[in-house]
């Protein structure tokens, strides 16, 4: 009975794993930042966000993460500086690798779908964002 329920333990993992290739294709688009829980278990939270990020992912796995700041008018203003990144599915893990001129670091995407993308950096730090939706003023 034991050997059953270990096995059953395991399969049930396995089949509620997410396909991180899934993850792919919601990177894509723009993310406003909900709120970070810091290695600590401190939490902060994000009510209004200045910029939000923008990940453009072509079809080999490369892109760039830049900071947009939304207008009134639905347009955005960017800032001059744009993060290069590659995409690596890597030990059952989706990780974005950057470089710029300065550093080189890695993030690991825990979860993404439409409305939601959650990412850990090296520091334990998890970001949470939501779906970005433009502000209507009329």
């Amino acid at each position: 009975m034991k050997r059953l329920s270990i096995i059953l333990f395991i399969i049930i993992n396995i089949s509620c794993q997410k396909n991180k290739e899934e993850y792919l294709k919601h990177l894509d688009g723009y993310w406003e930042i909900e709120k970070v829980i810091l290695a600590s278990g401190e939490v902060h939270d994000y009510n209004y966000n200045e910029f939000i990020d923008y990940f453009n992912v072509n079809d080999s796995l490369n892109g760039f993460r830049k900071k947009l700041k939304p207008t009134l008018n639905g347009s955005f203003e960017g800032t001059n500086d744009a993060e290069a990144f590659n995409l690596q599915i890597e030990n059952d893990s989706l990780n974005i690798y950057y470089e710029t001129n300065f550093s080189k670091w890695k993030e690991t995407i825990l979860f993404a779908n439409e409305k939601e993308l959650k990412i850990i950096n090296a520091e334990r730090n998890i970001y949470i964002y939501k779906s970005y939706k433009p502000i209507n003023s009329n």
